[in-house]
């Protein structure tokens, strides 16, 4: 399989998607509730979802047919092809409904190739506000805008990206002051915290200001994201050099079989190892292993 061709593929599908959000950007459009995870968040969708999953569909469709690709896309049920075909299309065709809806930044295009036991070979971003594109292959490192690109950690600052999910929990005063204690024991000048959108973005934005981070809580509710907003980052991080796992270390589950949602284990992204170590021990009396 030529992974090299699929993500000129996946990338030429990301910016048309990224081509149909923009034309409706400052243009009204109608909110439909869906069947979701237990935020407000994963159970909205827009005609814009839909026509920009239309539009990546269209464009790697003969691949899905030529080399027995199967997909899975946010919004399509989930007809479960992934578990038997070697490798499936992760799609989100717009993470990050929210902020579209609000006009505002923070939404994205995110298309992944996963192999069937769960671990990413491309991964394929598109921001369509600021048209940032960023894209990995397995074993090829990181482009953005098609530039080869290197993870730096010389920030003065340690940059934390959050959701909605995390101010809203009781530990979030606590994780913060941590933070902020373990940034100056490294001689930074202490944690920008920040909301910047969906999921996909959050993680982008921790790669590109490092050293940085963006992790979600294990839960029991369903929800925590799914398997579709971590895919294409968790291939970038890799190809980085970074550190993506879940909240305990483990390997992201990619392709759980029981279900498309993250919960079950969390997600921790960060830029180096040892930030990553902290984190997992910051959270460790909030995580249940489910």
């Amino acid at each position: 399989m030529d992974f090299s061709e699929l993500t000129k593929q996946a990338v030429k599908a990301a910016l048309k998607a990224g081509g149909v959000i923009r034309s409706y950007r400052d243009r009204e459009v109608d909110v439909i509730h869906k069947e979701g995870g237990d935020t407000y968040a994963s159970q909205v969708v827009t005609e814009v979802d839909r026509k920009a999953q239309d539009a990546i569909l269209k464009l790697l469709e003969d691949s899905c047919h030529a080399q027995g690709i199967a997909v899975l896309t946010e919004e399509s049920e989930d007809n479960r092809a992934r578990l038997e075909k070697e490798y499936f299309w992760c799609i989100d065709p717009m993470d990050g409904t929210l902020p579209f809806i609000r006009g505002e930044a923070g939404y994205s295009v995110s298309i992944a190739l996963v192999a069937r036991n769960g671990s990413p070979q491309i991964g394929v971003v598109y921001d369509p506000v600021h048209d940032v594109l960023w894209q990995a292959t397995k074993g090829q490192g990181v482009q953005r805008n098609g530039e080869a690109w290197v993870l730096q950690s010389s920030g003065e600052v340690l940059t934390f990206t959050y959701d909605r999910s995390f101010i809203e929990r009781p530990e979030c005063d606590k994780v913060l002051k941590e933070l902020e204690a373990y940034a100056n024991s490294l001689g930074l000048k202490g944690v920008v915290a920040t909301q910047f959108g969906g999921a996909v973005i959050n993680a982008c934005q921790a790669l590109e200001q490092a050293p940085g981070c963006h992790f979600k809580f294990s839960k029991p509710q369903e929800g925590g994201g799914s398997l579709w907003d971590y895919a294409a980052t968790a291939c970038l991080y890799e190809e980085a050099g970074a550190v993506v796992s879940d909240v305990f270390g483990d390997p992201l589950d990619l392709n759980r079989p029981d279900s498309t949602f993250m919960n079950h284990r969390g997600a921790l992204y960060a830029t180096n190892e040892a930030l990553a170590s902290r984190i997992r021990e910051l959270i460790a009396d909030f995580s249940l292993r489910l």
